[in-house]
């Protein structure tokens, strides 16, 4: 039958496993125990399992906060008051208890005084084998085999090891012992006061008081770290100074507990807060520490960005008002000074560098403040023009902005940056001088594709960094010195405000500006200037130049204070017209044609129409015009959308025929929203080719010309049972046609029957003399139109929408059928 591990006890597993393994497997086999479950039976009953009794608190979370709220320790108010500092030194013990069980995995040192509960393990080999485990009684005692009892409460554990060793060398001959301590007695404890979590709390019999205040889940705030006391049967044993451990790595005070002992946790002394420059800004309990000195001890010292010598003291005076003292900590008297309960002492920070630098701002790589030595040029800080810039830095010129260190006015130096750095040492390559700055430019001409929408938010543009140059120019400008600033607008590459250059030419303006654009004007510029006259009254002059001549530094005009700049285009430059002819026509395609030129003259140039044309169907289009007829278009549907919301408003007003209506205003509406505007103006082709007298057209940009081929069809459109084109036959009438579309519908005006003709124009049978009647024949390429009856919604005010919506549609379909 086989035997489970289970059912083995604990000794006799472990003289099993004292065994040889030869003979452990033999005996495994004759029994059937496993092997491997028992050594794991074992292993797992040897090693005393890991018990997490406490859970740190990583971070203060807001219940935390809240709960530290509701408690209102008194250094939550002193915090705020002194800027939010926190206590030091009370989240070293912060945690949540989350089990009551001792913690038994501390190291046992040989001074251990063994005690009923302890677990002695005493393991004997040689001649006899055989592990023991022998408790200590509640009588102080051990039953050790065949020797009877035997005291060892009050030893300590390397006397009672001595004891045991002894008694088996006398006792037991050729054997050999090894005493251990097993399972360790679990004592109670007291953690009283300010603590976080107060109340009883069974450790292990080697804790001492910081293991219980582990345990415990440290100390409140408002309690005292420096004055931990620990009590044993109502008698002051010791004190604990936590900042001794804290600051000083010493651990001397953490006693030993015992059962019974208490550990208390008086309320918080005086404290003191530091911030500023020290390397731990907190609030402090002061014990001993009275000055400066000691309290900037606890902090860590100085750093080295501190301030020593103008130290603040923010304190209460006798009468309970917030006042501020100030102590020299380079001094022997500073550092002596006294702190009082409440205070709170900053220590200031050096101010930021003030000398010997230069700054580079803008597109490089590598920008802020540099070193400054006596002689550097530029090239010594802009090296190389690909590796120290920006793929955007404007190569061709920068900035350099110099401050007067007697005045304190700043200066514009321009440089020319590639010669500056492809020539070092040249009179381009300027010197720079304490405290220059120089600004990069970025260049927009280097704006890859996609990043376009991004160059606003640059803040290395002209703009941006010559920004707080401007302010600070003009806010220096007094009467005899005014403000050096000019202004360039026209065909350059960056118009705008620019400082005044110091050589006041016109070229260097230009220059600054990033350079003519190709549509400058060269023989014409414009500088406005202002000036008072002997009364002191502004006017303002206008100063005409030749600008090649200026460029080139002949007859140019200093520039003054505000000048204004204006480059002059070359009227439409790099303008092209174009028109496209499509159709029958010679060599169609699109013509670039002279200001002025007609459409006659394009004709002729594309070798005039081909035979199969068909010049009184020609469409000619416009840009314009169709512009104007979608804005037409937009203001129909608008007021048609509004008509149709008053017709849904009225509801029954109207009897049965309400419904009608919001369907006809609907389907006038879906009509409009289709309708493409085609911008066409009408024109006789044929008069404008044969007739000297008919009036030219002068081409615009934009225009289309499309000649269609000879048709054979009349189209009928409208309000119609069959809307078609029907095949050209000579002989019949609009009547006819309409008969041949299924005749009009119940909603046509029958009344208002009009014919678009081949080339556009429109003409009402009813009233038309060329007609006379509905009778008049009709000639290929003409459109039928039956409009709605309108008469039918007479109280919408809709004739004039729908008169200008079917006009336009009926050019649209005139116009796309003929061609």
């Amino acid at each position: 039958m086989a035997v489970g591990a289970q059912s083995i006890s604990k000794s006799q597993i472990e003289q099993f496993q004292n065994l040889p393994r030869a003979q452990q497997e033999a005996l495994a086999s004759q029994y059937g125990v496993d092997l491997d479950s028992l050594q794991s039976s074992g292993q797992s009953s040897q090693r005393p399992r890991e018990v997490q009794v406490v859970e740190p608190v990583y971070s203060d979370t807001n219940e935390e906060e809240d709960k530290a709220r509701e408690e209102k320790p008194e250094d939550q108010e002193a915090s705020v008051e002194k800027g939010g500092l926190k206590p030091y030194g009370y989240d070293l013990f912060r945690g949540s208890p989350t089990t009551f069980a001792p913690v038994t995995e501390i190291p046992i040192p040989s001074e251990y005084t063994l005690g009923p509960g302890d677990v002695l393990r005493i393991q004997l080999w040689g001649k006899e084998n055989q592990n023991l485990e022998l408790p200590v009684s509640r009588d102080g005692t051990i039953s050790f085999p065949q020797s009877g009892p035997m005291p060892v409460a009050g030893l300590s554990f390397d006397e009672t090891r001595q004891q045991i060793s002894k008694k088996v060398s006398e006792q037991y001959i050729g054997v050999q012992v090894s005493v251990s301590l097993g399972e360790l007695r679990s004592m109670r404890v007291f953690v009283l006061g300010e603590a976080r979590n107060p109340g009883s709390y069974s450790v292990s019999s080697l804790s001492t008081i910081t293991n219980a205040l582990y345990v415990s889940g440290g100390i409140k705030q408002n309690g005292s770290l420096r004055n931990l006391q620990h009590k044993r049967d109502g008698k002051l044993v010791g004190t604990l100074d936590l900042y001794d451990l804290l600051l000083k790595g010493d651990s001397s005070g953490d006693n030993r507990l015992q059962p019974g002992d208490v550990i208390f946790i008086p309320p918080v002394g005086k404290r003191a807060g530091i911030e500023g420059e020290v390397y731990r800004p907190a609030l402090y309990e002061l014990k001993d520490e009275n000055t400066l000195a000691d309290l900037v001890r606890m902090a860590g010292g100085l750093t080295p960005q501190a301030y020593p010598q103008r130290i603040n003291i923010e304190r209460n005076n006798e009468d309970f008002l917030r006042i501020l003292a100030e102590a020299d900590y380079t001094a022997t008297k500073g550092k002596s000074a006294r702190i009082q309960m409440g205070d709170t002492v900053t220590v200031p920070s050096i101010s930021d560098i003030t000398g010997q630098f230069v700054e580079v701002s803008g597109a490089a790589t590598r920008s802020g403040r540099f070193a400054w030595m006596p002689g550097m040029r530029v090239s010594s800080v802009i090296k190389h023009l690909n590796a120290d810039l920006a793929p955007v830095a404007d190569q061709r010129y920068a900035a350099i902005v110099r401050t007067d260190k007697v005045t304190d006015t700043i200066s514009v130096l321009n440089l020319r940056l590639r010669k500056a750095v492809q020539n070092p040492g040249s009179p381009f390559d300027l010197r720079l001088e304490e405290r220059d700055q120089l600004l990069i430019f970025s260049d927009s001409g280097k704006v890859e594709v996609g990043e376009e929408s991004e160059e606003d938010d640059r803040n290395d543009t002209r703009e941006s960094l010559f920004s707080p140059v401007l302010q600070r120019l003009k806010s220096q400008a007094t009467p005899s010195a005014p403000q050096k600033t000019i202004r360039i607008t026209g065909p350059v590459r960056y118009p705008g405000e620019y400082p005044m250059p110091a050589s006041r030419e016109l070229a260097d303006a230009i220059f600054v500006a990033g350079g003519l654009k190709d549509s400058a004007f060269l023989y014409s510029a414009e500088i406005a200037r202002y000036t008072t006259d002997q009364n002191g009254i502004g006017t303002t002059d206008i100063l005409s130049l030749n600008l090649a001549e200026a460029m080139a530094g002949i007859g140019s005009v200093a520039l003054q204070s505000r000048d204004r700049i204006l480059i002059k285009s070359i009227p439409d430059f790099a303008t092209t017209s174009t028109i496209e002819l499509k159709g029958e026509v010679r060599y169609p395609g699109e013509y670039t044609f002279r200001d002025g030129e007609t459409l006659r003259q394009v004709i002729e140039r594309a070798g005039g129409l081909t035979e199969n044309s068909f010049p009184t169907g020609a469409v000619f289009t416009r840009a314009k015009l169709r512009q104007l007829e979608a804005q037409r278009l937009r203001e129909a549907k608008e007021r048609l959308q509004g008509d149709l919301l008053g017709v849904q408003l009225e509801g029954d007003g109207f009897g049965g025929q309400s419904g009608d209506r919001v369907q006809q205003v609907e389907s006038l509406l879906e009509e409009v929203q289709g309708s493409r505007p085609v911008g066409r103006m009408v024109v006789d082709l044929s008069a404008v080719l044969n007739d000297d007298d008919y009036q030219s057209i002068r081409l615009q940009d934009g225009d289309t010309l499309t000649v269609p081929k000879i048709p054979q069809a009349v189209t009928v459109f409208g309000e119609v049972q069959f809307p078609t084109s029907h095949l050209h036959r000579a002989g019949l009438t609009v009547d006819d046609y309409l008969e041949r579309s299924g005749g009009p519908t119940r909603q046509a005006d029958e009344s208002r029957v009009y014919v678009v003709k081949a080339d556009g124009s429109v003409m009402l049978p009813e009233k038309s003399r060329w007609f006379g009647s509905r009778s008049q024949q009709l000639a290929p390429g003409d459109t039928i139109i039956m409009p709605i009856d309108v008469d039918r919604l007479n109280q919408l005010e809709l004739w004039t929408n729908v008169s200008q919506i079917v006009y336009q549609m009926a050019l649209g379909a005139a116009a796309v059928g003929n061609l």
